[in-house]
């Protein structure tokens, strides 16, 4: 069996790893290199080749093909990228000028739809259910994004946007969102908009996990009010995607999903929404950490 080579495209670096099958997940090779975006298009295109040489000669095989997961996502109809924050790669044909710089076929996905299938196939889900039909894989950090596995699948969707619950309507005290958009998911429980939430009860400007932390020692008002929030909303966002596709399992990653209330009262605010009478579904931590993007991507 041929190694798999999967390569995680971030903000600031691009990470590449090489792996033995998915069976035997042995990693031959893991490496990283700076984006260094501010230098344009075709530098960060140049970037991946770079990055697959230096495995190449590491791992001491040449790849036949690649997996890569990307911010954003490709337009079935031209091929362009779309809704990336890196925004230099909006409107460029990513997808074929990698495959024309290493000669070799690529398959592309979100880098959420990557995080879904790693913690599908190789993490949580595989060891808490691993008979799961459907998964769907939620970040939430600086953004707030997600992905649908089924079947071991990723569902990419007709317009490529499969899973992006974190763009629908939430609630308008949320506010412009990047994407042109008002109140969404994302302008509500994702980590700088909670930031921007305590800073407009109190005038400060503290990190979540500083917020997370006052409210925790439950000696600050604001800091309850933060959470609460989450909470709140969480629940209303989420039962949106029980009521839609009824998952087996759901996977907490980023920043945000490491805030243990979501298990516990986030759940509880699920379930006051849910067109059932209780909810069944499992939410799992996630098992791969920073690895589940790249490992996802070499799985696609």
């Amino acid at each position: 069996m041929k190694p798999l080579w999967g390569i995680d495209l971030g903000g600031t670096k691009i990470e590449g790893v090489v792996i033995e099958s998915a069976e035997n997940p042995n990693v031959l090779s893991r490496i990283r290199v700076p984006t260094e975006k501010h230098m344009g298009y075709d530098h960060l295109v140049n970037q991946f080749k770079v990055l697959t040489d230096m495995m190449a000669a590491e791992a001491g095989v040449k790849p036949e093909r690649i997996g890569i997961g990307t911010p954003g996502t490709i337009e079935p109809s031209n091929g362009l990228l779309k809704n990336s924050n890196t925004t230099v790669l909006n409107g460029q044909p990513l997808l074929k000028d990698i495959e024309d710089l290493l000669g070799i076929p690529v398959k592309m996905a979100n880098d959420a739809n990557c995080f879904a299938v790693a913690e599908t196939l190789m993490g949580a889900v595989k060891d808490h259910d691993p008979d799961a039909k459907v998964v769907f894989g939620i970040i939430m950090g600086t953004g707030v994004g997600g992905g649908i596995v089924v079947n071991g699948q990723v569902l990419q969707g007709k317009h490529g946007i499969a899973g992006e619950w974190g763009h629908n309507f939430l609630d308008i005290d949320g506010g412009t969102c990047y994407c042109g958009k008002v109140g969404c998911v994302e302008t509500v429980i994702s980590g700088p908009a909670l930031e921007r939430y305590y800073n407009r009860l109190t005038g400060n400007h503290l990190p979540l996990k500083e917020i997370y932390a006052r409210y925790k020692k439950g000696q600050d008002i604001h800091a309850e009010a933060t959470m609460n929030r989450l909470i709140t909303q969480f629940g209303r966002a989420v039962a949106s995607i029980i009521n839609m596709l009824d998952p087996d399992c759901i996977v907490l990653g980023g920043g945000v999903g490491n805030i243990d209330l979501l298990y516990e009262e986030g759940v509880k605010q699920v379930a006051k929404h849910v067109f059932n009478p209780k909810v069944n579904t499992m939410f799992l931590r996630p098992k791969l950490g920073d690895s589940a993007g790249v490992f996802g991507a070499a799985l696609l």
